[in-house]
């Protein structure tokens, strides 16, 4: 599983372990799995694609600016807002 936090300069917004996120990146929308080489990239205003589980129907995350970091641990995406 992949580990995903979405981070607000507010507060934690989420912390839980997915199957995959979808984000929103200036260049276009990319997908992080488990195990997806390191990145980090801007991100736009759009929504991002919380997925728990492999085929399930995704939860999406309103979000604005920011920035998204793929490592070792997981995939952090820090967002100016959230809703």
């Amino acid at each position: 599983m992949l580990h995903f936090e979405l981070v607000t300069p507010e507060k934690l917004v989420r912390s839980e372990d997915v199957y995959m996120v979808v984000v929103p990146g200036t260049e276009g929308d990319f997908g992080v799995l488990e195990g997806h080489a390191p990145l980090m990239s801007t991100v736009r205003d759009g929504a991002l694609s919380v997925y728990r589980t492999e085929g399930a129907t995704p939860e999406t995350i309103a979000i604005q600016g920011g920035f998204a970091e793929v490592n070792a641990k997981g995939l952090t995406v820090l967002a100016e807002r959230a809703a």
